[in-house]
């Protein structure tokens, strides 16, 4: 039996009043998917404080680490270590946001294909896409972003930076942006699935690749620097916030080229994920 891939969406013709009520509609339908995931997390309360320690502790070791190289050093590149404690800070506030949204919605992907839960997913009068995305809320990844954000509160503390608000605007647009593109191409890999039936090996690599992310981009040269920006754009989405808050553009180039990454990003998973939707014809097929 062929499943029918995606929900026809409404199309552009549409009156605005037809347009409200379906944001209406999938807005009460991501409060109810956030309701239950509330309740799930309440229903284990001692898993759900020992990954908020565990994710702290890892924090801790990440900051301590870069204390020690700075007890060698001055500077990394043109960073100094301050700033570097709040590129580290910058990288595990986007992390921690991108887990929270995202992560186990992503790397359960393949266990829908291969259990054949998706077909029941597709048969939704919902966007597939946005119920497999957002079907559960990971609620420890925003404590931990908030200690992310403490973090470079203190730092930007030693720094002397009174950044303006639009700066904070800038930063915070940008870190979305980031999380967007590590979303896109999460999403992108676990589509993989439906022609490997697993494929969490492929997506928790990538997002082991998130440790880099901290490290200034001047660190790295050559292929490598090119690599890890574009490629696989951990740097990019991790050091542009963190330059914009302590004022270290030079030009609004990167700002640009992280904005384009993320459309793109977006455009080429939504181009893999209809791709490989169209090899699913159900389990029961």
């Amino acid at each position: 039996m062929a499943i029918s891939p995606e929900p026809v969406a409404p199309s552009r013709g549409a009156s605005s009043p037809g347009r409200r009520a379906t944001l209406v509609r999938y807005l009460s339908i991501y409060a109810a998917l956030w309701k239950n995931s509330v309740t799930r997390e309440m229903g284990f309360k001692s898993n759900f404080l020992l990954w908020i320690l565990v994710e702290l502790l890892w924090f801790g070791l990440q900051l301590t680490f870069m204390g020690v190289l700075y007890l060698h050093t001055d500077t990394i590149g043109d960073w100094t270590q301050w700033q570097v404690v709040l590129l580290v800070g910058t990288s595990h506030f986007i992390q921690q946001i991108f887990q929270a949204f995202f992560l186990t919605n992503c790397t359960q992907l393949s266990e829908l294909v291969r259990t054949g839960k998706l077909d029941f997913l597709l048969l939704l009068p919902i966007n597939t896409r946005f119920i497999i995305s957002f079907r559960q809320v990971d609620l420890g990844g925003f404590i931990n972003a908030g200690s992310a954000i403490g973090v470079m509160a203190y730092a930007a503390h030693r720094l002397h930076l009174s950044p303006s608000a639009l700066q904070i605007a800038g930063f915070f647009v940008l870190c979305g942006v980031g999380v967007t593109i590590h979303y896109s191409l999460m999403f992108l890999l676990s589509s993989i699935c439906f022609w490997t039936v697993r494929a969490q090996g492929i997506v928790w690599g990538y997002y082991n690749l998130f440790n880099i992310a901290r490290m200034p981009d001047n660190a790295f040269h050559g292929f490598f620097r090119a690599f890890f920006s574009f490629a696989v754009p951990m740097l990019l989405v991790s050091n542009v916030p963190a330059r914009v808050l302590v004022g270290k553009l030079d030009s609004p180039t990167p700002v640009l080229v992280l904005l384009l990454m993320g459309a793109a990003c977006l455009a080429v998973s939504e181009w893999g994920w209809r791709k490989s939707l169209r090899q699913y014809t159900s389990a029961s097929s």
